[in-house]
């Protein structure tokens, strides 16, 4: 398997799965796809802030109608950043010159200009859509693809609740992926330091799973099989999107859907957003839930501490999180995998691998990609019934 794996790094060039720039294979690929950038609630309407997703500088701002847009991070005209502009209507000015955008980045008024341009000048414009908490944004040729692809029947499910939380990992996105498709990590990584609700309920009995890969219309559907009571299934999806169930914050309680995305900022920074499904419609309950979890708890600012071992202060819902920094920013910034030696429980890391690679392959040779289309069923992800190990 190992040989398999890095026979195909060596057909397209290791660094393609990492590197995200515009002129790049992934980065041509990544743009083909909606992705989310900023959670909803980010943004006020008249307001606008700074965005950095997929190595370009970008500026998100709400419309006075609230609808959201993404433009170029500058000013067409001396290249401030555009941020800081002033939203009116739904078109945004530079706080310069006063050079107007519409949400399209079509610059619509030049106010000091004396004479009419015959060409309009134009920065970059973003087709965006809100989805379950999040702002979705296009960033590929257009026209853009149908807003399908990320859309989970639970996050639409009128039963259920969403609450939302963004992280930025100081690491490349693509380790965050592979993490996804490593199944036996849960035995090791979140039963170090501090034994959770997730560790022990998942990896109960430390029992190593049987794996199992298959690539479905949207992904790939990751099985791994530790006991006949506890199978725990993922849905994966195509490019960058995880969806499982895991136990909520109250041993006993309901368990929750957890629809995870990992965005590459640039090739060393991931955002790291999060849609929380749980079946609670009392908002006084929902807002007991919430407060459980640490929603503004960022893992790289607790490094010096986790690296020393020390979850310490860590609550019980960031933990996962905290135990997924220190396995995956531990690979480094950016992890050579030249210097692995992949093993049998790492059949789906070389899965994932092929698969990317593959489309890899045919964008450098002018080919189409697979047409990656939501699942036509929705997938039934099962809470395994199991305790937490004593």
């Amino acid at each position: 398997m190992q040989g398999d794996a890095q026979e195909i790094d060596r057909e397209i060039g290791k660094d393609e799965l990492h590197r995200t720039g515009p002129d790049t294979l992934m980065g041509k690929l990544l743009r083909r796809f909606w992705h989310p950038v900023a959670l909803a609630a980010d943004v006020v309407p008249g307001r606008a802030r700074p965005l950095r997703v997929l190595s370009e500088d970008l500026t998100l701002y709400r419309g006075e109608s609230g609808a959201p847009y993404l433009i170029g991070g500058r000013c067409g005209h001396r290249c401030t950043v555009l941020h800081t502009g002033v939203v009116a209507g739904e078109q945004i000015s530079c706080m310069y010159h006063g050079w107007r955008y519409d949400g399209t980045g079509v610059c619509t008024d030049i106010p000091a200009e004396k004479r009419p341009r015959g060409n309009p000048i134009r920065i970059a414009g973003y087709p965006t859509r809100e989805y379950a908490g999040l702002i979705f944004a296009y960033l590929g040729e257009a026209p853009a693809p149908a807003f399908d692809l990320p859309r989970k029947s639970v996050l639409e499910d009128s039963s259920r609740s969403i609450f939302n939380k963004r992280e930025t990992w100081d690491c490349n996105w693509f380790q965050q992926i592979e993490n996804s498709m490593d199944a036996v990590h849960l035995n090791f990584a979140h039963r170090w330091g501090v034994v959770g609700e997730f560790g022990g309920s998942i990896a109960a009995g430390g029992a190593i799973p049987d794996l199992s890969y298959a690539e479905t219309e949207s992904g790939v559907r990751q099985t791994a099989t530790r006991s006949k009571d506890n199978v725990r299934v993922s849905d994966w999806t195509f490019p960058n999107n995880n969806h499982v169930v895991a136990p909520g914050p109250v041993a006993g309680g309901p368990w929750l859907h957890l629809s995870s995305w990992h965005v590459p900022v640039d090739d060393t920074h991931t955002l790291r957003f999060r849609a929380c499904a749980v079946e609670e419609k009392d908002p006084e309950e929902m807002e007991r839930i919430k407060a459980r979890y640490d929603l503004e708890f960022e893992p790289v600012d607790h490094a010096e501490q986790l690296f020393r071992g020390d979850l310490n202060g860590i609550s019980e819902p960031s933990l996962i999180s905290a135990q997924d920094y220190v396995a995956v920013k531990g690979q480094g910034a950016i992890f050579d995998r030249s210097r692995e030696n992949l093993s049998s429980s790492d059949a789906g890391v070389a899965f994932v691998r092929r698969v990317f690679l593959r489309e890899l392959g045919a964008i450098s040779q002018g080919q189409s990609t697979k047409r990656w289309a939501r699942l036509s069923e929705a997938i039934h992800l099962a809470e395994p019934p199991v305790k937490v190990a004593e």
